[in-house]
């Protein structure tokens, strides 16, 4: 932790007491009292879906109980070996997490990220001699423009300060817009983020030979995420793992319930 974030976190200590008590402490899903700021009341805590073992041993996808975790491997991995290595998400996508990420993301209460990137930083171990890449998933400018922040690189910040890794925030750049992902076809999607990620060249010695940490807010159907993987792998990143706030499990749904959350989750 460096000086100006020492001081930083000294001041918030000192102040809390007056801060809360001109602006009480409130969750930040349901608007009930709570004890401090930077957490939820009991209840909308116990709508969270934390995802634990048993899990797939290659993406981490849960299993229902009974069924042994360590090496085995859900169907999905075995039929599409993933190129990542591994997914750490602190959620599973529920309504719970949805207003989390809207609130966060669309209601700009961007304080929120604090939180999220606790959650996501209790997900992954801690670091080796050489600390990963916390790599945001980049967003377009006139995206970045329009909503002011990439949610993405405040909560690789997050994992930063939680000592999870060594951020480079700009490791990645989305050189063109693309459209809503949401209701296209795998290949439509893929035509559609086609090139339109990469490492900058600047940055391109920074990667090679790292192991990546991937950081988003959700993880849904995987397209994008997949793009900046192959961003990075073309760099020469070891490996890419990736670590999201929420992951969405189509099967997890159903019917036009399933859709519905889908695309909310892909609003990005």
């Amino acid at each position: 932790m460096g000086r100006a974030e020492k001081f930083s976190a000294s001041f918030s200590r000192v102040f809390a007491p007056l801060i809360d008590l001109v602006y009480p402490p409130r969750c930040p899903l349901c608007g009930v009292a709570i004890a401090e700021n930077g957490g939820l009341c009991g209840s909308c805590w116990a709508e969270l879906v934390i995802p634990g073992e048993p899990a797939c041993a290659s993406c981490s996808r849960p299993f229902p109980p009974g069924i042994a975790g360590g090496t085995t491997q859900c169907a999905v991995c075995l039929h599409d070996p993933p190129r990542h290595a591994g997914i750490a998400a602190a959620t599973l996508y529920n309504d719970a997490s949805r207003r989390l990420i809207l609130a966060y993301k669309h209601g700009r209460k961007i304080a929120l990220a604090g939180q999220l990137g606790r959650l996501m930083a209790a997900k992954l171990p801690e670091p080796g001699e050489v600390p990963p890449l916390l790599v945001p998933v980049p967003l377009h400018r006139w995206r970045l423009w329009r909503r002011g922040f990439n949610q993405a690189a405040l909560l690789a910040h997050e994992l930063t300060r939680h000592g999870k890794g060594e951020l480079a925030v700009d490791a990645l750049v989305r050189r063109k817009a693309t459209p809503m992902l949401g209701g296209m076809r795998r290949k439509a999607r893929q035509r559609a983020l086609s090139g339109a990620i990469e490492v900058p060249r600047r940055r391109a010695e920074l990667v090679r030979g790292r192991d990546v940490i991937l950081v988003d807010d959700v993880l849904t159907s995987g397209a994008t995420t997949s793009a900046c993987i192959t961003a990075l792998q073309k760099a020469g990143a070891v490996t890419v793992k990736i670590c999201c706030f929420s992951r969405v499990l189509d099967e997890s749904l159903h019917g036009d319930a399933a859709a519905a959350v889908t695309m909310r989750a892909r609003k990005t």
